[in-house]
């Protein structure tokens, strides 16, 4: 069965018409209508204007399993995946401290919470770098999705699409950058690693801004890899097959094995502030600059003309000793006051903690480990759905706190409690 949720709220009797759809109750919460389309099998998402997402995972409701949370799907994608897999997507750099800060930050802050406010309806649409998106909650570039799901990096563009988001694939995707465009119909960032052969950086530019990609996301925080251990005790490599598409004419490793030696060998190590104009100069798109924590860094890159920041330490997988990311936000958003935009990423696993990190001052927070978590636990519909999961959530404690659109989310809503 093909099934699809549409949002209304509890008691709200009413359906879409439509005669070539069988439509039944099953009484979810606000996600009460479904419907049942014998043209579609149980793995293709239904387009429908409106929906945010496929009512998600029959398989895991058949064996007992409830999807619930961002940890609910990393359990079964723990289980779907091999042991180096997971533990590559999972892991951390060195004793995966920062890792850990990342996420322990958001439970430090409390949320002041308003009374007698009308929140019968809620809109979480906003815009980043003035394109429209459904929701505040935007994909991290993340390598190797052919890894999680066969489709990969493709199935991870649609469900982008779907949700009304931004993708920002990675320059290590598993599928090369051109064909991830073509197969998406929404906004997309290309993130970019800054080589050595500048040459080669050059042409990543031009292919990424050819294919139609919305802006480029320059990644500063990896002159050289982190260490990361479990990668290291797993001997960790891609399977026969899968390479790093980007990349896969140069000399050298491109399927995963030795990324720490492709990252020394390939990765400019002497890129500066001095090297922004060079990059402007190369492509109309805007600049993000990804992989900040410091607020003079921040002002700097306003300085230099980047239409963006975000507030990353690359997951906990660079410097182990990096201040958690929520902990690095509200100096750098206040310090900007609207030069440029401020993103962030780091931890986020709930609704809420997008809440928080909106209220410290991110226009829009990325998330990556839940994204291939979804993925690895049911391709394009479980990515989707895990969008849609952050999203009720997010919605929820919106309505909760007393906020109706996320201009509504203030400072003074949130404290260290």
């Amino acid at each position: 069965m093909g099934c699809v949720a549409l949002e209304h709220q509890p008691g709200q009797a009413r359906a879409p018409q439509d005669p070539g759809r069988k439509w039944c109750d099953v009484g979810c919460g606000p996600w009460e209508w479904i419907y049942e389309d014998p043209a579609r099998g149980s793995n293709q998402v239904p387009r429908l204007a409106g929906i945010l997402s496929p009512f998600m995972a029959n398989d895991a409701k058949r064996k007992g399993r409830k999807l619930l949370t961002v940890r609910d799907f990393e359990r079964l994608a723990r289980q779907r995946l091999s042991k180096p897999a997971y533990d590559y997507f999972r892991s951390g750099s060195e004793e995966e401290r920062a890792l850990a800060r990342n996420e322990e930050a958001y439970r430090r802050w409390v949320v002041w919470y308003r009374v007698l406010v009308d929140v019968a309806e809620r809109d979480l649409s906003t815009t980043v770098l003035g394109i429209p998106v459904a929701t505040p909650i935007l994909i991290a570039p993340t390598a190797y999705h052919r890894l999680a799901h066969p489709e990969g990096e493709l199935a991870t563009a649609r469900a982008a699409t779907v949700a009304g988001t931004v993708y920002v694939v990675s320059t290590l995707a598993t599928t090369a950058l051109e064909d991830v465009a073509q197969e998406s119909a929404g906004p997309k960032f290309f993130q970019l690693y800054v080589h050595k052969d500048r040459g080669f950086t050059r042409e990543l530019i031009e292919r990424a801004e050819s294919a139609g990609y919305d802006a480029l996301v320059v990644t500063a925080d990896t002159p050289l890899l982190g260490r990361r251990l479990r990668d290291e005790r797993n001997g960790f490599c891609l399977p026969d097959g899968l390479v790093m598409s980007n990349l896969a004419h140069l000399a050298g490793p491109t399927d995963g094995s030795m990324l720490a030696r492709y990252v020394a060998e390939r990765h400019d190590a002497s890129f500066t502030w001095k090297d922004l104009e060079w990059l402007k100069s190369l492509s109309h798109l805007p600049i993000v600059l990804k992989g900040i924590v410091r607020v003079d860094d921040a002002v700097r890159a306003a300085d230099e003309g980047v239409a963006g920041v975000i507030v990353s330490n690359h997951g906990g997988r660079q410097l182990d000793s990096a201040p958690a990311t929520l902990d690095a936000l509200p100096g750098i958003a206040e310090a900007l006051r609207g030069r440029c935009e401020v993103l962030m990423d780091g931890g986020i696993r709930s609704g809420a903690d997008v809440f928080k990190a909106l209220a410290l001052g991110a226009r829009a927070v990325l998330v990556g480990r839940p994204v291939l978590w979804g993925l690895a636990a049911g391709g394009e519909d479980g990515v989707v759905s895990v969008l849609r999961l952050l999203a009720e959530d997010l919605s929820k404690t919106m309505a909760l706190a007393g906020t109706r659109t996320l201009a509504d989310i203030e400072r003074t809503m949130v404290a260290l409690g």
